[in-house]
């Protein structure tokens, strides 16, 4: 298995034209490695976004997110709520209708 976050995974070319447009002409080697790695880093998460979303994957969903929801508005409200699977998943919009849980 190849370590994810391996920057020949994105790309040695695109990674080195990155870097070259993104250092000063006084760069030392430290600034250059820094540079690489967060440009790195960085076009990696893209490719992993792009995958994920050619697999259908929207990140976290409400029935993640209900749970996390009823415990805010427990702490905010001092009270309880059971949060109902046809709650709006827009926080704002349920945060509204938290009178409602």
């Amino acid at each position: 298995m190849a370590d994810e976050n391996a920057p020949a995974e994105v790309g040695e070319e695109a990674l080195l034209a990155a870097v070259e447009a993104a250092l000063a002409d006084d760069a030392n080697a430290d600034e250059a490695a820094a540079v690489a790695a967060a440009i790195g880093a960085h076009m990696r998460d893209q490719e992993l976004a792009a995958a994920a979303a050619a697999d259908g994957d929207d990140g976290p969903n409400w029935a993640d997110g209900k749970w996390e929801f009823a415990s805010k508005v427990a702490r905010k409200r001092q009270r309880s709520v059971r949060v109902p699977t046809d709650a709006p998943e827009d926080p704002w919009t349920a945060a509204g209708r938290t009178d409602r849980m």
